[in-house]
């Protein structure tokens, strides 16, 4: 599938949210929304009203990443809401498949999110309940940390399970994404890429997320899953 980028709002100024989404409306394929509740993560973020706000003012499909605990219970209302696509964490979900199969009930694809301790090999069943999967290049929590080069492998690994002609679930990765580990992350395997830092700190956030893109899809264009 095609390279596509998500820029994360999360580095985005929060009084001017609807401008940031602005900012990247004619580069970006997706509005990443993080949603933490204090309680799974160690940050406070923005909930469901402020979704509803975004969905109102951009173009753009929200994509809602639920940090959050008891996603199986709050999940299903950003769907509802209108969100193009809604992640909640494995480590959190009491019923992940159940969940999943809710969410595209109410419109939405379904992804999964594994934190980078989190190996995918034991969900490899669910593969087929879920429209994406999220693999957490950070700890999840905070936005402008470093990229943590111990998640390439699972990256492949991840991409394997993803190879064998049964599955057409996106591969998605947050956290440290920026011109050099967005290269290392499609030659590992992903084809969602979430940037936050890398888009917002920049002067021009639309020309940052085409520069993006253009590394992605050099790198994804030479990798061995895409051309094998």
């Amino acid at each position: 599938m095609a390279v596509q980028i998500s820029p994360s709002i999360l580095s985005a100024d929060f009084a001017r949210l609807a401008d940031a989404a602005d900012a990247v409306a004619e580069a970006a394929d997706w509005l990443h929304v993080d949603v933490m509740d204090n309680h799974f993560v160690p940050n406070l973020t923005i909930g469901r009203p402020v979704v509803e706000s975004l969905l109102a003012a951009t173009r753009l499909p929200v994509d809602c990443h639920l940090m959050i605990e008891d996603p199986d219970r709050w999940a299903p209302g950003y769907a509802e809401a209108g969100a193009g696509s809604v992640t909640f964490h494995v480590e959190a979900a009491h019923a992940p498949i159940r969940l999943a199969r809710t969410l595209r009930a109410a419109g939405a694809r379904a992804g999964m999110a594994l934190k980078p301790a989190t190996p995918i090999e034991p969900y490899a069943d669910l593969l087929g309940e879920l429209d994406m999967v999220l693999l957490m290049t950070v700890e999840p929590g905070f936005g402008g940390q470093r990229f943590l080069d111990v998640v390439l492998p699972k990256i492949r690994r991840a991409r394997t399970l993803l190879r064998d002609g049964e599955h057409n679930v996106w591969l998605q990765v947050d956290g440290g994404v920026d011109e050099d580990t967005i290269e290392r992350c499609a030659e590992a395997g992903a084809d969602v890429f979430v940037a936050g830092n890398a888009v917002y700190a920049a002067s021009d956030p639309g020309d940052a997320v085409q520069r993006l893109r253009t590394v992605a899809e050099k790198a994804t264009a030479d990798a061995w899953w895409s051309t094998a």
